[in-house]
């Protein structure tokens, strides 16, 4: 049996709404954000073959669609509020459309928020989502707040999901479970929305690590005027990826991507505070640097302390990769 749009729309997507003033059925959602908040706004684009392979699981495929944009909220620092979704579908084709709805409303449900609109029509499988979030005036997390002498941190475990890419590129082979693992962390990552609210006034500056932890440092550094420091030796790392080549541990940690963990730094002298963030939230959190003044430029040291070449290490870059 052939869906049409609306009929795919009210069968999948289609749930009253317990927050906002209005959700899907007219030509705008209405939101209520709390009085004397700031909207905050991030959109993501996925295309199959760019962004997701054809034979991820409908299921997660729905929750990393929004998983990516929750998590730019996360490195603003913001509430998230609802969400849309537009979605170009080859063919409205059921088996792929209800799990797909099931991953992503269960996220949805998971951080209390709704789908309040989009749009659906048919063309090459690709998902934009919107996302709409709530800060207080002037305690947004931004990009351009580092200063010379921070601390630089990173959240959980970044690398693991270059590595599931590489296995399914043929230039690695992992074990069954440590697969398993690197897989889920590829496929279904987990937004630090907790995360992100509890640095609200403590990270002078944070960005979400999805193009490669040195490109997205490098964003950080440009908006604030500085330079950094990294130390290999002080990257985290489980047995998963500390088995790895030192070749393929620098790619994935630097260059790897898809991570969407929080990239952020903090006043020197804040690790207590911020141990008490990661125990409160569970999310293991690992200083790997420090800012520097402009002139220094962004220097990597390797697990002995000397300079690594930084020329042919490279963050993810939509018309370049």
């Amino acid at each position: 049996m052939s869906l049409g749009e609306f009929e795919l729309i009210d069968r999948f997507f289609k749930r009253p709404v317990q927050r906002a003033v209005l959700g899907v059925g007219d030509d705008c959602a209405l939101l209520q954000p709390t009085p004397g908040m700031q909207l905050a706004v991030s959109t993501d684009l996925l295309v199959e073959g760019r962004h997701f392979l054809s034979t991820v699981d409908p299921a997660r495929l729905g929750h990393k669609a929004l998983a990516v944009n929750l998590s730019d909220l996360a490195a603003c620092g913001a509430k998230p509020l609802g969400f849309t979704l537009s979605l170009a579908l080859p063919r409205a084709d059921e088996r792929f459309l209800a799990p797909f709805a099931q991953g992503l409303l269960a996220l949805a449900d998971r951080h209390q928020i709704e789908l309040v609109g989009g749009d659906t029509t048919a063309g090459p499988l690709t998902i934009g989502i919107t996302v709409f979030g709530e800060v207080p005036p002037g305690q947004a997390l931004l990009r351009s707040g580092a200063r010379v002498g921070d601390d630089i941190w990173v959240s959980g475990w970044p690398g693991e999901a270059r590595l599931a890419l590489e296995v399914f590129r043929g230039t690695l082979a992992l074990g069954a479970e440590d697969f398993a693992q690197a897989r889920l962390a590829m496929e279904c990552p987990e937004p630090r929305i907790a995360l992100g609210l509890a640095l609200r006034g403590l990270a002078t500056a944070a960005i979400d690590v999805s193009d490669g932890l040195l490109g997205d440092l490098g964003h950080v550094l440009r908006r604030s005027g500085v330079g950094a420091e990294l130390a290999l030796a002080r990257m985290p790392r489980r047995a998963l990826l500390a088995g790895q080549l030192a070749a393929v541990q620098r790619i994935a940690w630097l260059t790897g991507g898809d991570d969407y963990e929080l990239l952020f730094c903090a006043p020197e002298g804040a690790d207590a505070a911020l141990q008490a963030i990661a125990t409160q939230t569970g999310v293991p959190l690992h200083r790997i640097g420090q800012v520097l003044p402009r002139g220094a430029g962004l220097r990597v040291l390797d697990e002995q302390g000397s300079p690594i070449d930084l020329t042919q290490l490279a963050g993810f870059d939509h018309f370049k990769s």
